[in-house]
Protein backbone atom coordinates (compact mmCIF):
# COMPACT_ATOMS: atom_id res chain seq x y z
CA UNK A 1 0.00 0.00 0.00
CA UNK A 2 0.80 3.04 -0.39
CA UNK A 3 -0.65 5.51 2.23
CA UNK A 4 1.25 6.06 5.34
CA UNK A 5 1.93 3.61 8.54
CA UNK A 6 -1.45 5.78 10.06
CA UNK A 7 -3.60 5.37 6.67
CA UNK A 8 -2.39 1.86 6.56
CA UNK A 9 -3.40 0.87 9.95
CA UNK A 10 -6.82 2.68 8.98
CA UNK A 11 -7.02 0.28 5.84
CA UNK A 12 -6.80 -2.51 7.69
CA UNK A 13 -9.68 -2.53 9.52
CA UNK A 14 -11.32 -2.66 6.39
CA UNK A 15 -9.42 -5.72 5.55
CA UNK A 16 -9.02 -7.65 8.51
CA UNK A 17 -10.55 -10.87 6.97
CA UNK A 18 -7.93 -10.29 4.25
CA UNK A 19 -4.87 -9.69 6.72
CA UNK A 20 -2.52 -6.67 6.56
CA UNK A 21 0.77 -5.79 7.61
CA UNK A 22 3.20 -3.46 6.92
CA UNK A 23 5.09 -2.98 4.01
CA UNK A 24 9.10 -3.36 4.05
CA UNK A 25 9.60 0.47 3.28
CA UNK A 26 7.14 1.33 5.95
CA UNK A 27 4.15 1.02 4.14
CA UNK A 28 4.71 2.76 0.79
CA UNK A 29 4.62 0.35 -2.18
CA UNK A 30 4.47 0.62 -5.76
CA UNK A 31 3.51 3.41 -8.11
CA UNK A 32 6.31 6.17 -9.95
CA UNK A 33 7.72 7.64 -6.69
CA UNK A 34 10.27 8.74 -8.61
CA UNK A 35 9.56 9.60 -11.18
CA UNK A 36 -10.90 10.01 -22.58
CA UNK A 37 -13.84 9.16 -23.40
CA UNK A 38 -15.27 6.48 -25.42
CA UNK A 39 -18.59 4.39 -25.56
CA UNK A 40 -20.41 2.95 -22.43
CA UNK A 41 -19.42 -0.40 -21.43
CA UNK A 42 -20.62 -2.52 -19.07
CA UNK A 43 -20.81 -5.40 -16.81
CA UNK A 44 -17.57 -7.19 -15.83
CA UNK A 45 -17.14 -11.12 -17.28
CA UNK A 46 -15.70 -13.92 -16.82
CA UNK A 47 -11.90 -13.23 -18.61
CA UNK A 48 -11.86 -10.49 -16.80
CA UNK A 49 -13.30 -7.99 -19.50
CA UNK A 50 -16.87 -5.70 -19.59
CA UNK A 51 -20.12 -6.64 -21.69
CA UNK A 52 -22.51 -4.42 -22.86
CA UNK A 53 -24.32 -3.83 -19.27
CA UNK A 54 -23.99 -1.28 -16.41
CA UNK A 55 -24.06 -0.26 -12.75
CA UNK A 56 -27.42 1.00 -11.35
CA UNK A 57 -27.27 3.81 -8.68
CA UNK A 58 -26.83 1.22 -6.30
CA UNK A 59 -23.80 -0.60 -7.49
CA UNK A 60 -25.52 -3.62 -8.77
CA UNK A 61 -24.95 -5.32 -12.18
CA UNK A 62 -27.59 -4.93 -14.80
CA UNK A 63 -26.30 -7.35 -17.66
CA UNK A 64 -24.63 -10.77 -17.95
CA UNK A 65 -21.15 -11.39 -19.02
CA UNK A 66 -19.55 -11.94 -22.10
CA UNK A 67 -17.22 -15.01 -21.83
CA UNK A 68 -15.38 -14.01 -25.74
CA UNK A 69 -14.62 -10.24 -24.31
CA UNK A 70 -11.39 -9.26 -22.96
CA UNK A 71 -9.14 -6.26 -22.69
CA UNK A 72 -6.33 -6.42 -25.02
CA UNK A 73 -5.52 -8.28 -28.09
CA UNK A 74 -4.76 -11.50 -27.63
CA UNK A 75 -1.10 -11.31 -28.44
CA UNK A 76 -0.05 -9.17 -25.20
CA UNK A 77 2.24 -11.48 -23.33
CA UNK A 78 0.46 -12.00 -19.94
CA UNK A 79 -2.06 -13.79 -22.14
CA UNK A 80 0.38 -16.55 -23.58
CA UNK A 81 0.85 -19.68 -21.62
CA UNK A 82 4.14 -20.06 -20.23
CA UNK A 83 3.90 -23.58 -19.17
CA UNK A 84 6.29 -25.04 -21.34
CA UNK A 85 9.03 -21.52 -21.49
CA UNK A 86 12.15 -22.37 -20.29
CA UNK A 87 13.71 -20.92 -17.39
CA UNK A 88 15.38 -17.96 -16.63
CA UNK A 89 19.12 -18.34 -15.62
CA UNK A 90 18.73 -16.54 -12.53
CA UNK A 91 15.60 -18.51 -11.64
CA UNK A 92 17.38 -20.99 -9.06
CA UNK A 93 19.28 -17.64 -7.28
CA UNK A 94 15.69 -15.63 -7.22
CA UNK A 95 13.94 -18.38 -5.54
CA UNK A 96 16.39 -19.13 -3.10
CA UNK A 97 17.14 -15.36 -2.56
CA UNK A 98 13.61 -14.84 -1.78
CA UNK A 99 12.79 -18.17 0.65
CA UNK A 100 15.61 -16.98 2.26
CA UNK A 101 14.37 -13.40 2.76
CA UNK A 102 10.87 -14.96 3.95
CA UNK A 103 9.24 -15.29 1.40
CA UNK A 104 6.00 -13.36 0.48
CA UNK A 105 5.55 -11.21 3.31
CA UNK A 106 2.36 -11.26 5.28
CA UNK A 107 4.12 -13.72 7.70
CA UNK A 108 5.00 -15.32 4.55
CA UNK A 109 1.42 -16.41 3.61
CA UNK A 110 0.61 -16.90 -0.11
CA UNK A 111 -3.23 -14.90 0.52
CA UNK A 112 -5.48 -12.96 -2.00
CA UNK A 113 -6.94 -9.49 -2.00
CA UNK A 114 -10.38 -9.29 -3.20
CA UNK A 115 -11.23 -5.74 -3.04
CA UNK A 116 -10.10 -4.05 -6.50
CA UNK A 117 -13.10 -2.93 -7.89
CA UNK A 118 -13.59 -2.82 -11.92
CA UNK A 119 -16.29 -0.64 -13.02
CA UNK A 120 -18.09 -0.11 -16.44
CA UNK A 121 -18.26 3.79 -17.44
CA UNK A 122 -22.09 2.83 -17.84
CA UNK A 123 -22.44 6.18 -19.61
CA UNK A 124 -20.58 8.58 -17.32
CA UNK A 125 -19.54 11.28 -18.33
CA UNK A 126 -15.61 12.05 -18.13
CA UNK A 127 -14.79 14.38 -15.45
CA UNK A 128 -11.56 16.48 -14.69
CA UNK A 129 -9.50 16.25 -11.91
CA UNK A 130 -6.52 17.99 -10.05
CA UNK A 131 -3.41 16.05 -10.00
CA UNK A 132 -1.87 15.88 -6.65
CA UNK A 133 1.78 15.06 -5.09
CA UNK A 134 1.22 11.22 -6.45
CA UNK A 135 0.83 12.61 -9.86
CA UNK A 136 4.06 12.52 -11.71
CA UNK A 137 5.18 14.29 -15.69
CA UNK A 138 5.58 12.72 -18.08
CA UNK A 139 4.60 9.47 -17.08
CA UNK A 140 0.87 9.81 -15.57
CA UNK A 141 -1.79 11.25 -18.26
CA UNK A 142 -4.37 14.48 -17.59
CA UNK A 143 -7.38 13.18 -19.21
CA UNK A 144 -11.15 13.86 -17.98
CA UNK A 145 -12.14 10.33 -15.96
CA UNK A 146 -15.81 9.12 -16.03
CA UNK A 147 -16.87 8.26 -12.70
CA UNK A 148 -19.74 5.79 -12.98
CA UNK A 149 -22.80 6.23 -10.58
CA UNK A 150 -22.94 3.83 -7.81
CA UNK A 151 -19.36 2.94 -8.06
CA UNK A 152 -16.09 2.64 -5.53
CA UNK A 153 -12.41 3.33 -5.52
CA UNK A 154 -10.42 -0.09 -3.97
CA UNK A 155 -11.14 -0.63 -0.17
CA UNK A 156 -13.31 2.05 0.07
CA UNK A 157 -17.61 2.08 0.22
CA UNK A 158 -17.71 5.18 -2.36
CA UNK A 159 -15.60 7.35 -4.20
CA UNK A 160 -13.82 8.89 -1.14
CA UNK A 161 -10.00 8.12 -0.05
CA UNK A 162 -11.13 8.18 3.14
CA UNK A 163 -8.62 5.11 4.84
CA UNK A 164 -5.72 6.57 2.44
CA UNK A 165 -4.68 3.32 1.17
CA UNK A 166 -4.16 2.93 -2.54
CA UNK A 167 -7.71 3.87 -3.33
CA UNK A 168 -6.91 2.75 -7.39
CA UNK A 169 -9.67 4.51 -9.54
CA UNK A 170 -10.46 1.83 -12.80
CA UNK A 171 -12.80 2.16 -15.34
CA UNK A 172 -14.02 0.11 -18.50
CA UNK A 173 -15.53 1.41 -21.53
CA UNK A 174 -15.50 -2.02 -23.14
CA UNK A 175 -17.26 -0.94 -26.44
CA UNK A 176 -14.73 2.22 -26.53
CA UNK A 177 -11.98 0.00 -25.89
CA UNK A 178 -10.91 2.55 -23.63
CA UNK A 179 -9.33 1.78 -19.76
CA UNK A 180 -8.94 4.30 -17.29
CA UNK A 181 -6.55 3.20 -14.31
CA UNK A 182 -5.81 5.99 -11.46
CA UNK A 183 -3.74 5.55 -7.94
CA UNK A 184 -4.93 7.79 -5.01
CA UNK A 185 -8.17 8.38 -6.14
CA UNK A 186 -10.43 10.91 -3.65
CA UNK A 187 -13.78 12.19 -5.04
CA UNK A 188 -15.72 14.39 -2.61
CA UNK A 189 -18.47 16.18 -3.87
CA UNK A 190 -17.63 18.52 -6.49
CA UNK A 191 -13.76 17.79 -5.55
CA UNK A 192 -11.60 15.07 -7.53
CA UNK A 193 -7.83 15.30 -7.14
CA UNK A 194 -6.17 12.44 -8.51
CA UNK A 195 -3.17 10.83 -8.63
CA UNK A 196 -1.50 8.93 -11.20
CA UNK A 197 -3.64 7.85 -13.97
CA UNK A 198 -2.71 5.74 -17.24
CA UNK A 199 -5.18 5.95 -20.03
CA UNK A 200 -4.83 2.65 -22.08
CA UNK A 201 -6.44 1.99 -25.58
CA UNK A 202 -7.03 -2.11 -25.28
CA UNK A 203 -7.04 -2.42 -29.03
CA UNK A 204 -4.11 -1.87 -28.42
CA UNK A 205 -0.14 -4.34 -27.51
CA UNK A 206 2.17 -2.30 -26.07
CA UNK A 207 4.19 -4.73 -26.02
CA UNK A 208 7.71 -4.83 -24.53
CA UNK A 209 7.61 -0.54 -23.86
CA UNK A 210 4.74 -0.08 -23.09
CA UNK A 211 3.68 3.79 -22.26
CA UNK A 212 7.02 4.20 -22.16
CA UNK A 213 10.34 3.37 -20.79
CA UNK A 214 10.87 4.08 -17.46
CA UNK A 215 7.63 5.17 -17.05
CA UNK A 216 5.04 4.37 -14.04
CA UNK A 217 1.18 3.41 -13.98
CA UNK A 218 -1.25 3.08 -11.41
CA UNK A 219 0.62 0.20 -10.55
CA UNK A 220 4.80 0.55 -9.80
CA UNK A 221 5.56 -1.90 -12.34
CA UNK A 222 4.35 0.64 -15.29
CA UNK A 223 1.28 -2.44 -16.03
CA UNK A 224 -2.31 -2.03 -16.13
CA UNK A 225 -4.49 -3.52 -13.51
CA UNK A 226 -7.42 -4.76 -14.33
CA UNK A 227 -6.13 -7.30 -17.38
CA UNK A 228 -4.25 -9.05 -14.32
CA UNK A 229 -7.12 -9.71 -12.39
CA UNK A 230 -8.97 -13.02 -11.72
CA UNK A 231 -12.70 -12.86 -11.12
CA UNK A 232 -15.26 -14.81 -9.57
CA UNK A 233 -17.25 -15.24 -12.89
CA UNK A 234 -13.24 -16.67 -14.33
CA UNK A 235 -13.35 -18.93 -11.69
CA UNK A 236 -16.78 -20.37 -11.81
CA UNK A 237 -15.98 -21.31 -15.55
CA UNK A 238 -13.23 -23.50 -14.53
CA UNK A 239 -10.49 -21.33 -15.98
CA UNK A 240 -8.38 -17.93 -15.96
CA UNK A 241 -6.40 -17.45 -19.21
CA UNK A 242 -3.82 -15.16 -18.07
CA UNK A 243 -1.00 -14.24 -16.09
CA UNK A 244 -2.19 -12.39 -12.16
CA UNK A 245 -0.86 -9.85 -10.73
CA UNK A 246 1.26 -10.37 -7.88
CA UNK A 247 3.02 -7.93 -5.43
CA UNK A 248 5.95 -8.63 -2.73
CA UNK A 249 7.17 -6.13 0.05
CA UNK A 250 9.67 -3.61 -1.63
CA UNK A 251 12.60 -5.09 0.18
CA UNK A 252 11.71 -8.79 -1.98
CA UNK A 253 12.00 -6.73 -5.02
CA UNK A 254 15.16 -6.13 -6.97
CA UNK A 255 16.20 -2.44 -6.50
CA UNK A 256 15.93 -0.51 -9.18
CA UNK A 257 15.39 -2.87 -12.03
CA UNK A 258 12.63 -4.07 -14.43
CA UNK A 259 12.20 -6.81 -16.73
CA UNK A 260 9.51 -6.83 -19.85
CA UNK A 261 6.64 -6.07 -19.96
CA UNK A 262 7.34 -3.85 -16.90
CA UNK A 263 8.37 -0.52 -17.46
CA UNK A 264 9.56 1.11 -14.26
CA UNK A 265 10.82 0.65 -11.08
CA UNK A 266 11.04 2.38 -8.47
CA UNK A 267 13.46 3.70 -5.34
CA UNK A 268 11.35 2.19 -2.65
CA UNK A 269 12.51 -1.61 -3.57
CA UNK A 270 15.59 -1.96 -1.62
CA UNK A 271 16.21 -6.16 -2.63
CA UNK A 272 19.51 -7.53 -3.41
CA UNK A 273 20.73 -8.03 -6.44
CA UNK A 274 18.93 -12.01 -6.65
CA UNK A 275 15.74 -10.65 -5.37
CA UNK A 276 12.70 -10.19 -8.48
CA UNK A 277 12.84 -7.59 -10.50
CA UNK A 278 9.32 -6.22 -11.42
CA UNK A 279 8.45 -7.70 -14.18
CA UNK A 280 9.19 -11.11 -13.27
CA UNK A 281 6.97 -13.70 -14.15
CA UNK A 282 6.51 -16.82 -11.68
CA UNK A 283 5.34 -19.91 -12.73
CA UNK A 284 3.84 -22.90 -10.37
CA UNK A 285 5.97 -25.51 -10.79
CA UNK A 286 4.40 -28.64 -12.95
CA UNK A 287 4.60 -31.13 -10.48
CA UNK A 288 2.93 -29.55 -7.61
CA UNK A 289 -0.64 -31.16 -6.12
CA UNK A 290 -2.97 -28.86 -7.25
CA UNK A 291 -5.47 -31.34 -6.01
CA UNK A 292 -4.81 -31.24 -2.67
CA UNK A 293 -5.57 -27.52 -2.30
CA UNK A 294 -8.62 -27.04 -0.28
CA UNK A 295 -11.27 -25.79 -2.76
CA UNK A 296 -11.94 -25.85 -6.55
CA UNK A 297 -11.76 -22.66 -6.74
CA UNK A 298 -8.06 -22.76 -5.52
CA UNK A 299 -7.56 -25.22 -7.96
CA UNK A 300 -8.40 -23.27 -10.66
CA UNK A 301 -6.26 -20.43 -10.02
CA UNK A 302 -3.34 -23.03 -9.08
CA UNK A 303 -3.71 -24.37 -12.71
CA UNK A 304 -3.69 -20.83 -14.16
CA UNK A 305 -0.99 -19.93 -11.71
CA UNK A 306 1.09 -23.41 -13.87
CA UNK A 307 0.36 -22.41 -17.64
CA UNK A 308 0.56 -18.46 -17.51
CA UNK A 309 2.10 -17.25 -13.97
CA UNK A 310 2.11 -14.52 -12.09
CA UNK A 311 4.06 -10.83 -13.05
CA UNK A 312 5.28 -8.86 -10.26
CA UNK A 313 3.54 -5.49 -10.88
CA UNK A 314 3.80 -3.71 -7.29
CA UNK A 315 4.62 -4.14 -3.92
CA UNK A 316 2.68 -4.67 -1.27
CA UNK A 317 2.03 -7.12 1.60
CA UNK A 318 -1.24 -9.96 0.16
CA UNK A 319 0.34 -11.42 -2.89
CA UNK A 320 -2.30 -11.97 -4.79
CA UNK A 321 -5.03 -9.47 -6.41
CA UNK A 322 -8.60 -10.99 -7.37
CA UNK A 323 -11.49 -8.21 -9.04
CA UNK A 324 -14.28 -7.71 -6.31
CA UNK A 325 -17.11 -9.71 -6.78
CA UNK A 326 -19.73 -6.99 -6.07
CA UNK A 327 -20.23 -6.56 -10.15
CA UNK A 328 -19.80 -10.21 -11.07
CA UNK A 329 -22.28 -13.06 -11.40
CA UNK A 330 -20.59 -15.58 -9.18
CA UNK A 331 -18.89 -14.81 -5.68
CA UNK A 332 -15.93 -15.28 -3.63
CA UNK A 333 -18.19 -16.60 -0.64
CA UNK A 334 -18.81 -19.59 -2.84
CA UNK A 335 -15.75 -20.35 -5.01
CA UNK A 336 -12.62 -19.42 -2.84
CA UNK A 337 -11.26 -18.12 0.61
CA UNK A 338 -8.56 -15.69 0.87
CA UNK A 339 -6.16 -18.14 2.39
CA UNK A 340 -7.39 -21.38 0.15
CA UNK A 341 -3.68 -20.91 -1.13
CA UNK A 342 -1.99 -20.18 1.76
CA UNK A 343 -0.06 -23.90 1.11
CA UNK A 344 2.17 -22.50 -2.19
CA UNK A 345 5.33 -21.35 -0.66
CA UNK A 346 7.63 -19.92 -2.67
CA UNK A 347 10.17 -22.63 -3.09
CA UNK A 348 7.17 -24.19 -4.97
CA UNK A 349 7.56 -21.61 -8.06
CA UNK A 350 10.18 -20.91 -10.79
CA UNK A 351 10.95 -18.24 -12.62
CA UNK A 352 10.50 -17.99 -16.29
CA UNK A 353 12.96 -16.54 -18.69
CA UNK A 354 13.19 -12.66 -18.69
CA UNK A 355 13.90 -10.26 -21.20
CA UNK A 356 16.74 -7.80 -20.56
CA UNK A 357 17.14 -6.09 -17.47
CA UNK A 358 17.06 -2.78 -17.13
CA UNK A 359 17.74 0.09 -14.41
CA UNK A 360 15.28 2.52 -13.80
CA UNK A 361 17.06 5.58 -13.72
CA UNK A 362 13.39 7.58 -13.29
CA UNK A 363 13.46 9.52 -17.10
CA UNK A 364 10.23 8.15 -18.30
CA UNK A 365 9.96 8.82 -22.41
CA UNK A 366 6.17 8.10 -23.22
CA UNK A 367 5.62 6.22 -26.15
CA UNK A 368 2.32 7.41 -28.39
Amino acid sequence: MRGGAAGWAVLCVALLALGCGDDDAGGVDGGGVDAGGGVDGGGVDAGGSVDAGGVDADGGADAGVDPEAAYFPPSVSWRQPVDEAPLDDESEAVIGWLEGADGWGNGNTFQIDFSIEVLPRAGAEPRAFTPTGDHYSPDCDTDPVPVPPGGRLEGEEGYACAGDGDCHLIVWDAAGETLWEMWRADIEGETFAGGCLAVWDTARDYGDVGRGLDCTSADAAGLPIAPLLFTADEVASGEIRHAIRFILPNGRIRNRVYVPPATHSTGATDGADDAPPYGARLRLRADYPVESLPSEGARVVARALQRYGMILADAGQIALTAQSDRLTTAKWEDLLGPRDLSDLEVGDFEMVRAGERRTFTGDCVRVD
